[in-house]
Order: structure tokens, then C-alpha cells, then sequence
């Protein structure tokens, strides 16, 4: 395995990186940067999307109680308009891992199928990483928990737009509440949709 390998090599801060909320319409990009102890197991720990989301908020309370360190980072909506979601959330994993850094020496990176910028450890690509090394699963976990939590929020602040239900994805609901009541504060305002939306309300 990889992470024996880098291990065996010296390695003993390895981080896990991954990011949820790249597709949404509205909200922010949030990543996270998990390190785990070694030979630790975690029943059920997948990519965050294919875990029911009662055993993913169990998961992540389990993640950051086991965790050698646990970093976010978040990019939201304003940010993410002005450097497109792509960097945006290449932006956000940099963040993750200089929050984990403060918490725990990191000395290499294991991402889902990113590069992270901006960062002066190795790291290691790895293509659906977060169904493949248990760090980059924890990190979806604890991102997507944390995510879903602020979108909740969001939804009672905004409650035209039930973003506590879709999370800000471009769902039925959520397409007819744009529709209706144009783009909120946290709507991502270079997105096509949203773009259209405010465009017919000119």
C-alpha cells in the first residue's frame, strides 16, 4: 500500500485532502485535511456521497475524536466567483492543509485525483482517492458534514430557497425558487443558472 510505502520511507504526517461543493449553484467550497493514526479502522468510512448521511455525521464525529488533526478550509461565494470554482477549490484544499499544519506536521499529501498548490510537501495524486485510502475518505466525511451543516444554516436564513434540503445543488426545487425569487447573497453569481436568473429579472 502507499501509505506503507511513504511510511517506510519516513513519512509520518500523511494527510488526507478532498473537497465538497464544487457543484452547487450556491454556498461556499469547503475542504478538508484529515491525518489519521496508523492502522486505524473506521466501519463504513467511502467517499462521502455513497455514506447514508446519519452514518456520515456518525463517521465524523469518530473522524475528528480519532484524528492526529483535522484542518478546513472554505472558500464561499463571492471568492468563488471571482476565481472560478476550479481554483477555488484548489484554493480551499491549500487552506485545509495549512489549518491540519498548525494542528500536526504534515510531511505528505494524499489527494483525491487534485494537486494542491501553493504547499511545500510531496504529495500523491490518486484517482478516486476517496474510495482508496481511508484519509481522503475521512476528509470527504468531515467536509461534507461540516458543509451540510452551514447550508442548514443557510436555509433558515434564506428559507425561500431550501437549501438546507439540496444543499445549493441545481435540484427541481431549487431551480423554481431561482426562478421565482431571482439570486441570493449566497448564490454563485458566475454560474450559468444563476447568471440567467438574475438576467430575467433585469
Amino acid at each position: 500500500m502507499l501509505r506503507d510505502e511513504l511510511a517506510a520511507g519516513g513519512a509520518r504526517g500523511i494527510a488526507g485532502v478532498d473537497e465538497v461543493g464544487v457543484g452547487p449553484l450556491a454556498g461556499p467550497v469547503i475542504a478538508a485535511a484529515v491525518v489519521l493514526p496508523k492502522d486505524v479502522h473506521l466501519e463504513g468510512l467511502d467517499d462521502s456521497k455513497k455514506v447514508p448521511k446519519a452514518r456520515r455525521e456518525r463517521l465524523a464525529e469518530e473522524i475528528e475524536a480519532i484524528a492526529l488533526g483535522v484542518g478546513f478550509g472554505e472558500v464561499g461565494p463571492e471568492e468563488i466567483d471571482q476565481r472560478g470554482i476550479y481554483r477555488a477549490a484548489l484554493e480551499a484544499m491549500r487552506r485545509a492543509v495549512a489549518s491540519v499544519d498548525r494542528v500536526v506536521p504534515v510531511d505528505h499529501l494524499l489527494v483525491d485525483a487534485r494537486t494542491v498548490p501553493g504547499v511545500d510537501v510531496p504529495q500523491t495524486s490518486i484517482v478516486k482517492g476517496d474510495s482508496k485510502d481511508a484519509s481522503i475518505a475521512a476528509a470527504s466525511i468531515v467536509a461534507k458534514v461540516r458543509r451540510d451543516a452551514q447550508m442548514a444554516v443557510l436555509g433558515a436564513r434564506y428559507p425561500a430557497y431550501g437549501f438546507e434540503r439540496h444543499m445549493g445543488y441545481g435540484t427541481a426545487e431549487h431551480m423554481a425558487a431561482l426562478e421565482r425569487f431571482g439570486p441570493c447573497p449566497i448564490h454563485r453569481h458566475s454560474f450559468a443558472p444563476v447568471e440567467e436568473a438574475a438576467r430575467r429579472r433585469r
